[in-house]
């Protein structure tokens, strides 16, 4: 399946970004860390992945026909987690082409569709003597082979025709929170976040940790009140939630 450039490219500023496309590759995320770029912006985006992969090193199913993108810059802080801003521009990038609210979020990273997983996150960083890299992995399924019992796409929608669309008014939107960041992240969180309200089980170190979810902190950390009536903080890197999503 092939890429339209002009279509993925459009109301963006040209001279701040490279886009390369590719029909297959090992990895968008890796390539990123491969090669180098002049410009604010290096996208790469790939029919299929071979190598796809997730938080925690999981693997990422790939196949054609789906999203497969990357985004990398250097030396840019900002005053919210990236992944957290992530997740927010991409549900409203599916909002937007969809013309309709469909997407929840559940910590850290991952988009949610009907109570199963349609996408995932993955932020990684290189460092080098004189900056560092950060490189902003993104899937989204639209239209998948196979598929374990937690995961869905977006078959139904069409979503496939509309790729090109869709990584268009994410770009779009990246651009705009690059330049301008992304102010009251939290309420945009906690409005699509599927944990609110709930009781939640978190996965540490082999142990199994349940108690209320409180949101999010100024780091992007998850907040839990334990049957102690104790808030405790987790970092993205410690755990993951269990039992989310319907099988």
């Amino acid at each position: 399946m092939q890429f339209n450039e002009q279509i993925i490219l459009k109301g963006l500023n040209l001279d701040s970004f490279e886009l390369k496309t590719h029909q297959i590759i090992d990895s968008t995320n890796d390539e990123c860390k491969r090669i180098s770029s002049n410009k604010d912006f290096l996208v790469i985006t790939a029919d299929k992945q071979t190598k796809g992969k997730g938080r925690k090193g999981k693997k990422w199913h790939s196949p054609e026909g789906n999203i497969s993108l990357s985004i990398a810059f250097a030396d840019k802080d900002f005053s919210v987690p990236i992944s957290i801003a992530t997740g927010i521009i991409v549900k409203d990038a599916l909002h937007e082409v969809f013309n309709k609210s469909l997407i929840k979020l559940k910590w850290p990273n991952d988009l949610v569709f009907k109570n199963k997983k349609i996408g995932g996150i993955l932020v990684e960083k290189e460092i080098f003597a004189n900056y560092t890299k950060t490189i902003v992995g993104i899937g989204i399924n639209l239209e998948l082979d196979k598929k374990e019992s937690w995961w869905t796409d977006l078959k139904d929608l069409n979503g496939k025709k509309l790729r090109d669309t869709i990584i268009n008014k994410i770009l779009v939107r990246f651009e705009t929170f690059f330049n301008n960041g992304l102010h009251d992240w939290k309420i945009l969180w906690e409005q699509s976040c599927i944990h609110n309200d709930t009781e939640i089980s978190v996965s540490k170190d082999a142990e199994i940790i349940k108690g209320k979810y409180l949101g999010v902190n100024d780091l992007g950390e998850l907040l839990l009140q334990n049957e102690k009536d104790e808030v405790i903080s987790f970092s993205s890197g410690e755990v993951s939630i269990k039992g989310i999503y319907n099988k």
